[in-house]
């Protein structure tokens, strides 16, 4: 398989392949995953589980999501169906990048992913209704490492594609600390 990778600035770590996409009159056939090809390019971690959600309606935000050590998750990334404007924000307080977001757009025609490691908030904003996004990670769900930052803080200034009036949450996502309330908490 071939894969396009590339560093998404200003992150060394953080990852964005395209995968080949073989096409013809039927349709066409991606290798979303190759432990092989992917521990080429330098990602290694075991994916331990798949998530996958179904957001219904476009403006819809998830996150920014994370899971705090020892259950730190990397991830992989990708839309099945749709699209979406997929951002990470570095939450390792002793980066150099610490608070720095990026974005990037994730669809289904172009099978783009993102790797995102440990120490990194994610979430993403659907920039088409039915819009279906499924993430490898490479430890379990653990409730009580379960934590966020609020996706619309001020001092990160993330320049989401959306209304911030006009954007659909969950009340957990609507309740979540800036970045700052959640450091001042550790």
């Amino acid at each position: 398989m071939t894969l396009l990778a590339e560093k998404l600035a200003p992150f060394d770590d953080v990852i964005i392949i395209t995968p080949q996409c073989f096409e013809d009159h039927r349709g066409n056939f991606v290798e979303s995953y190759n432990r092989k090809d992917y521990g080429d390019i330098g990602i290694t971690n075991e994916f331990v589980q798949d998530n996958q959600s179904l957001s219904l309606r476009k403006g819809t935000v998830r996150g920014l999501h994370f899971q705090k050590a020892p259950y730190a998750q990397a991830k992989l990334v990708r839309a099945m169906t749709g699209s979406a404007y997929d951002v990470v924000v570095d939450v390792r307080k002793d980066s150099s990048t610490f608070g720095q977001w990026a974005g990037v757009t994730l669809d289904a025609k172009t099978h783009r992913q993102i790797y995102i490691p440990e120490g990194f908030a994610h979430g993403f904003c659907t920039l088409e209704d039915h819009t279906i996004m499924n993430y490898k990670v490479s430890a379990f769900y653990s409730k009580d490492h379960d934590s966020g930052i609020f996706w619309d803080d001020p001092a990160l200034a993330i320049d989401w594609p959306l209304n911030k009036e006009d954007a659909i949450l969950s009340d957990k996502d609507k309740s979540l600390p800036t970045l700052q309330e959640y450091m001042d908490s550790l």
